[in-house]
């Protein structure tokens, strides 16, 4: 079985993406792809997990959650989804790093699906918004804790993505970057599914709905009726056409509101960031999703 998880991070898609798939449901499951609710496995999961911690899993481990998960359904791939597979929001900073449980929970769920093809699917994001939201999740104790000893500048994914390569080789990872998820939104979803480009998805402009005004997507709708040529990357063309004109200031702009969180420092975060992006697509093993 192909076994696909969603692992956030944190702040990136708040769920837009597990309902996308859940709405591909009865079509997806008709391909031998199943996407099973989330209070069916997001518990379950948590819980293994943790005792992972401790010990190794158990001969039956795999067929007891499957059967409990997929309730009788036949798959050939089944996905999940949760922000939470590499920990909580206190433990999304730690150690130097982003998500220091991420290598060991990945090597855990790999040793569960040992004879199965594990893929492991993520949204990255800029350092400088994505270290102010984490932050504002926690009291004020705990964003003192995950700041100590921390030194931004030194802060990448790439750190993070390569002790996963080291402790779980055999798991496929495909990343991208939040800021560019309205523009591949669709390809993100059929990747996740295992299905080819261009086949058709409900909800695959649903995110842009909410970022761009009511007149923008109806005039964007009616681009695409009278251009069905259009390739995938045309249409993200066409796409950031109509985001620069009819895109909702609200929805695309974010406040960073940190004591000491400068205009300076984030651009030089943003400047690492950008380096961060062209080191991880050149890790073997990586699939990146760029517009």
């Amino acid at each position: 079985m192909q076994v696909v998880f969603h692992t956030g991070a944190h702040g990136t898609d708040d769920d837009r993406l597990i309902k996308c798939l859940l709405s591909n449901k009865e079509p997806f499951s008709q391909r031998g792809i199943a996407v099973p609710g989330p209070a069916q496995y997001r518990d379950l999961f948590k819980k293994v997990l943790t005792a992972l911690d401790d010990a190794e899993p158990e001969p039956q481990a795999r067929e007891v959650m499957m059967e409990a998960i997929l309730d009788g359904e036949v798959a050939d791939r089944v996905i999940f989804s949760d922000s939470n597979f590499f920990g909580s929001h206190w433990s999304a900073l730690g150690k130097g790093m982003f998500y220091p449980r991420a290598a060991t929970r990945m090597a855990n769920l790999q040793s569960i699906f040992a004879y199965d093809q594990v893929e492991m699917f993520m949204a990255i994001r800029n350092p400088a918004s994505f270290v102010p939201d984490v932050l504002g999740s926690l009291p004020d104790k705990g964003a003192t804790q995950a700041m100590e000893g921390m030194d931004l500048h030194k802060l990448h994914w790439t750190g993070m993505v390569e002790s996963i390569r080291a402790a779980a080789p055999n798991v496929q990872l495909t990343l991208w970057c939040n800021e560019d998820t309205p523009l591949i939104w669709a390809q993100i979803i059929r990747d996740m599914a295992g299905l080819e480009h261009g086949n058709k998805i409900v909800g695959g402009f649903s995110l842009l709905s909410e970022i761009m005004s009511k007149e923008g997507m109806q005039r964007f709708r009616a681009y695409l009726a009278e251009h069905p040529e259009l390739s995938e990357m045309q249409k993200r063309r066409v796409i950031a056409a109509f985001l620069d004109k009819y895109a909702l200031e609200d929805a695309v702009e974010e406040e960073l509101d940190l004591p000491g969180w400068t205009h300076e420092l984030v651009d030089q975060l943003t400047e690492l960031y950008d380096e961060d992006v062209f080191n991880l697509q050149r890790i073997p093993g990586v699939q990146f999703i760029a517009p």
